[in-house]
């Protein structure tokens, strides 16, 4: 691992469920949801689809910094009242508050609850010259091959995405340097999917623990 990926991963809160908060060159929130507190830091806010458990306007608001830029899918295009949002179809790509974000498919293959038609979205992102990839709400899918990414923050809990063997064949196609696990610990999947995931993993796997 790279001493730029280490220093990115040192930056990289994980705030439950499939939320994040990265800390590099600028500040990006990634569906944020319960935030306990409203440090209005973000430069930079990516939300990857409508679920209330990924969008959430009372935790965007806690999030953004005065002039901060929002970036979503064209589902959220009727939820999303920032004025300076970017809306993103799979496979776009825009540079937002200094930084490049590429637009990345997300869905179910074998379930119903995120619809390839929705044009739902994970996203990467270049932080300090770090591309970090977030899977969004989706099963194993063919778009992830060739991902070019140097860390994968993954889904493991299974029910609504990826199981954790699932995650498993995903680190596979898509190669990371490092892989963080998320969506557990709240509304489904526990401790034991991310550490089943660090076991199986194809790749270096760090295990975060919920910021409080």
């Amino acid at each position: 691992m790279s001493e730029a990926i280490e220093r990115l991963i040192g930056g990289v809160d994980w705030l439950g469920h499939a939320s994040f908060r990265l800390r590099g060159e600028k500040t990006v929130y990634i569906d944020p949801w319960k935030l306990r507190n409203a440090p209005r830091d973000g430069d930079l806010i990516l939300i990857t689809h409508t679920h209330y458990d990924h969008y959430s306007s009372e935790d965007i608001e806690k999030a953004v910094s005065e002039g901060a830029a929002v970036v979503a899918p064209a589902a959220c295009r009727d939820k999303v009242t920032e004025p300076n949002t970017v809306f993103l179809a799979p496979g776009e790509s825009a540079d937002v508050a200094g930084l490049k974000v590429d637009a990345v498919r997300a869905y179910n293959t074998n379930k119903e609850f995120h619809p390839r038609d929705n044009d739902w979205l994970g996203y990467i992102v270049t932080l300090d010259g770090v591309r970090i990839y977030h899977s969004g709400d989706t099963d194993v899918i063919d778009e992830m091959r060739g991902l070019a990414c140097d860390v994968a923050l993954l889904t493991v809990s299974g029910t609504y995405v990826m199981t954790a063997d699932e995650a498993v064949e995903a680190a596979g196609r898509i190669g990371p340097k490092v892989a963080i696990p998320m969506h557990w610990g709240d509304i489904v999947g526990g401790r034991a999917d991310a550490e089943h995931f660090k076991v199986a993993a194809p790749c270096p796997v760090v295990l975060l623990d919920a910021q409080t």
